[in-house]
């Protein structure tokens, strides 16, 4: 591995502005890892040649003012991206080239970074394992036959992996946060409405959500504030004041309230998970914060509140999926054959699943039984919220209920797939800002995270005491290269 691939976004940043490396020698680094890295099956689309003449470009020249200057940057395949292939891990978009750019990577692009390629998802982002993409499972590289968690898992892998410094993903209902738990890394789903959904892939519009994906806090920071903008062309879009997060990043956690809700205290809870939250806990304690007990008493609602009102969603969003003016077309005796030959053939088990649970829910006669309660619900879930942070500055809970699981694990046990998602699905339901950071390692040696929870539009907050807890825990990612290595043994056959 080339010593480029180990240099966090930061420090590349500041390699190129002191030009020190250029663009060329970076985006040449990545992209032969990448190369070398296929039996992780992180990519779906590439985009090396056109990255390297772009890279070239910027050395001819060069904009240090940019944020990111010269920066190669692999992103999620749920983001459109102007003239190269975007999927959405789906067979029904496998031919679909945008003929436009998403908001947040234009912004990237705008400040510098080089797309180097579009990274593996669950399809639609319906998933928590990265198995139900039509592209085939992504490897988690800590571990040979490890799911790198979903819907994210493309972007994970090949950020724990070094194939990029740093990637975006998008958070539904904690598919940003899961996988950063079970590669080691650090993923931040903002404020609903801080990063814009315009030319995002949508799987669930009340709850998509952009964000970071990075090796460190600081990172995070950094690619955080190239990404949150206000956008006009997304109705969802909040205009406030965005933060320089970056330069306003300290570790001073002295008289900050951190709450502990006691129903993220689950039954069955394994006791390195209770350990590692305990850890978080006392490096709160010893740095001068204040350890709060709270209740969120709606939090056991949250799981069957999201699986009602994403499937609702989701199955009016994929309406149109239909054959006709752009994916995936099946051949049909007549146009009804054709519609429900292209829906079945092209999407997977798991989007369909949840286009007929969003189908049922929202029919003539269960709408007020499911879908209205559970919106109802929905509010309760936000008001809980709302009551611990007049007490509070902000929340401690596990990310996940587990480290990573091996693959087809669970996937015959799709209720059991989706309590992965019981620390993080109440904070898409709230809308509020949440961010995982690796803090330790369970008896296997597979990562585990903590993740804190802010008040809407407090991001600096929650990087800052996220910040805090990274410089005391010594957490240390253990890869070794292992997919590497098998891809030069089969060469030496």
């Amino acid at each position: 591995m080339s010593e480029i691939n180990n240099l966090k976004l930061c420090d590349l940043v500041d390699k190129i502005k002191n030009k020190k490396l250029s663009s060329k020698e970076i985006t040449e680094a990545f992209i032969n890892r990448s190369k070398k890295s296929s039996k992780l099956n992180s990519y779906i689309t590439d985009n090396f040649d056109n990255a390297l003449n772009r890279a070239k470009e910027f050395d001819e020249k060069p904009d240090f003012n940019k944020k990111i200057p010269g920066i190669p940057l692999a992103v999620k395949d749920l983001f459109c991206t102007k003239n190269l292939r975007t999927t959405a891990g789906s067979k029904i978009l496998e031919n679909f080239i945008p003929t436009y750019e998403s908001t947040v990577t234009q912004n990237i692009i705008d400040h510098g970074g080089i797309i180097i390629g579009k990274l593996n998802c669950d399809e639609f982002a319906m998933g928590s394992s990265n198995e139900t993409s039509n592209y085939g499972n992504v490897q988690n590289p800590i571990s040979e036959n490890l799911v790198p968690g979903g819907s994210s898992g493309g972007s994970s892998a090949a950020l724990a992996a070094k194939l990029t410094p740093a990637t975006i993903g998008t958070d539904t209902g904690g598919s940003i946060r899961q996988p950063a738990s079970f590669t080691g890394t650090v993923g931040l789903k903002p404020t609903y409405g801080s990063c814009s959904r315009y030319g995002i892939v949508a799987f669930a519009s009340s709850l998509d959500q952009a964000g970071p994906m990075t090796h460190d806090v600081k990172d995070c920071a950094l690619l955080l504030e190239v990404m949150s903008s206000f956008d006009t062309k997304d109705s969802t879009s909040v205009e406030f004041t965005r933060g320089n997060y970056l330069n306003d990043l300290n570790e001073n956690i002295k008289g900050k309230k951190i709450g502990i809700p006691k129903e993220y205290k689950v039954d069955g809870m394994p006791k390195e998970i209770e350990d590692l939250w305990e850890k978080g806990i006392k490096i709160i304690k010893d740095n001068g914060g204040d350890v709060i007990d709270i209740s969120l008493p709606n939090t056991n609602y949250a799981l069957p509140t999201y699986y009602i009102v994403a499937p609702a969603e989701a199955s009016s969003n994929l309406a149109r999926y239909d054959g006709v003016k752009y994916g995936f077309r099946s051949k049909g005796e007549n146009l009804i054959d054709m519609y429900e030959k292209t829906r079945s053939e092209g999407f997977g088990d798991e989007v369909k699943r949840r286009i007929m649970i969003g189908t049922y829910v929202l029919s003539s006669g269960y709408y007020d039984a499911y879908y209205l309660k559970a919106q109802k619900v929905r509010r309760l879930i936000k008001n809980d919220f709302d009551e611990a942070y007049k007490k509070v500055d902000a929340i401690l809970t596990p990310s996940t209920p587990s480290s990573a699981f091996k693959i087809g694990e669970k996937l015959n046990d799709p209720v059991s797939m989706y309590l992965n998602d019981i620390f993080t699905v109440p904070i898409n339901l709230a809308g509020l800002p949440a961010i995982s950071i690796p803090a330790g390692h369970d008896n296997n040696g597979f990562p585990l995270g903590l993740q804190i929870i802010g008040k809407a539009f407090d991001e600096q907050n929650i990087l800052n005491i996220a910040y805090s807890i990274e410089k005391n825990i010594g957490y240390k990612n253990h890869i070794n290269d292992w997919w590497i290595k098998w891809v030069i043994k089969i060469k030496n056959i």
